[in-house]
């Protein structure tokens, strides 16, 4: 083995720290981004308020990250729009890999100043063992381009660029150069407050008031990922044989679950994507015939006979029953499962259903004991949740659960009875809230 002195690679960088690699210029990456076909770029540094939410995930992923580089490509419009959702979802596909590839090839440049650098995927793959206790993605890509004064979030709670409207995906590079620059988020929030995501979205998952129902949305538009996987796989464990198995699921079905696995994850709506008319480059025909527009555009896929995934009882189940009888109710179960008294009480905004909740004035006392104690109440009023750590006014009911046992019992691997009659679980109050707090939860 040659000495340490006389290796070849050490004689010629020499002995002495390496120094600080040749700065980066905001010009410089948006050349790059323009060579690889990247339709627009902002740089924020890691410092910045706006991105504050990213910080530690930035430091865990790269450490030593100055610089978050925010890249976004276009999607063919018509495409997202068909109604025909394999070509819309071959758009997603398509443009996703574009992306992957042109980030990949703009660390490499990085990487060849001498700058660290690491490119999260823009959307799948994922850390899927976080899945159930924590999120999955590495970076979050849409505060982190409104921060680079590349778009506002609109309603839909998807960026709007403003000349690409939401037509668009994001991605996000992270790298050790300090690219300096002066760019600060869009003064104005392209989002037209138009109100067609309202109305296209077959599940209701966004109000008029502006309220997402995130467990709407994840479970029927991201049936075929995740959660929705997951049940489809259980239902497959749980059926005798074949024909119950085709008693639950048409031939169709199972079809599509397959194209799912075999060509990449299939959205079943983003309708909301579709009939945004926000952007420069989009608005045109909506301003000069809204009615066109509409006939055009919001109404074949409103008119459209599909399947819609909901849980029962929930407020997705009411609103597509309500507004588009046409389309078939596939009642499935939820995919947001807790793992741990932790994820069940950051999970509980993002399920609460306000259809269920109507009339209930109750204030809930929950004391987790056993490996992850806790103590939290919830409060539900007005059709509102407000759940706030520790014991707070006088409580409706009281229930003191082993925090194992509970979490079992809402993935029915345990039963709640047994655990009363074992002291796992105990109720102070009335019984019968339990049962109204439940359906708030379907």
């Amino acid at each position: 083995m040659v000495p340490a002195s006389e290796h070849p690679t050490l004689k010629r960088i020499g002995a002495g720290v390496p120094s600080e690699p040749p700065p980066v210029t905001l010009e410089e990456v948006r050349a790059w981004c323009s060579e690889l076909g990247i339709d627009d770029v902002g740089c924020v540094a890691v410092e910045r308020e706006g991105v504050a939410s990213e910080r530690a995930a930035a430091e865990g992923l790269l450490p030593g990250t100055r610089t978050l580089i925010s890249v976004v490509m276009r999607m063919n419009r018509e495409n997202i729009r068909s109604t025909a959702r394999s070509v819309a979802n071959l758009e997603f596909h398509q443009t996703g890999h574009a992306l992957n590839a042109a980030a990949r090839a703009l660390v490499m440049r990085l990487e060849s100043r001498g700058h660290r650098a690491v490119n999260p995927s823009v959307g799948f793959p994922m850390e899927m063992d976080r899945f159930g206790t924590g999120r999955g993605w590495v970076i979050s890509h849409k505060p982190i381009a409104v921060a680079a004064g590349l778009g506002h979030m609109g309603i839909h709670r998807n960026v709007i660029h403003p000349r690409f409207g939401n037509f668009i995906l994001l991605d996000t590079i992270l790298t050790t150069a300090r690219i300096h620059h002066d760019v600060e988020p869009l003064n104005f929030n392209p989002c037209l407050e138009c109100k067609l995501c309202v109305a296209a979205c077959p599940v209701g998952a966004i109000a008029p008031d502006g309220r997402f129902d995130f467990s709407a949305c994840y479970s029927h538009n991201y049936r075929e990922f995740m959660g929705g996987f997951t049940d489809w796989v259980e239902a497959i464990a749980d059926a005798p044989n074949a024909k119950a198995y085709r008693a639950k699921f048409s031939d169709g079905e199972s079809a599509s679950m397959w194209q799912s696995l075999s060509f990449g994850a299939n959205y079943k709506a983003a309708y909301c994507l579709a009939v945004c008319p926000a952007g420069e480059d989009v608005i045109a025909p909506f301003v000069q015939n809204r009615a066109g527009f509409v006939s055009q555009v919001l109404r074949p896929l409103q008119q459209k006979e599909e399947n819609v995934y909901v849980v029962q009882g929930s407020d997705a189940e009411a609103h597509v029953t309500k507004k588009f009888p046409h389309k078939h109710v596939r009642r499935i179960r939820s995919g947001l499962r807790p793992s741990s008294v932790a994820s069940l009480i950051a999970a509980m905004p993002h399920v609460f259903q306000r259809g269920p909740a109507l009339g209930l004035d109750a204030v809930y006392h929950f004391r987790f004991t056993g490996k992850e104690p806790r103590d939290v109440t919830v409060t539900i009023r007005d059709q509102t949740l407000r759940v706030e750590d520790g014991l707070r006014g006088d409580p409706s009911l009281t229930i003191i659960a082993d925090g194992e046992t509970w979490i079992g019992f809402l993935r029915k691997e345990r039963n709640l009875l047994w655990a009363i009659l074992r002291r796992k679980v105990r109720l102070k109050g009335n019984p019968g809230l339990l049962l109204k707090f439940g359906k708030c939860f379907p």
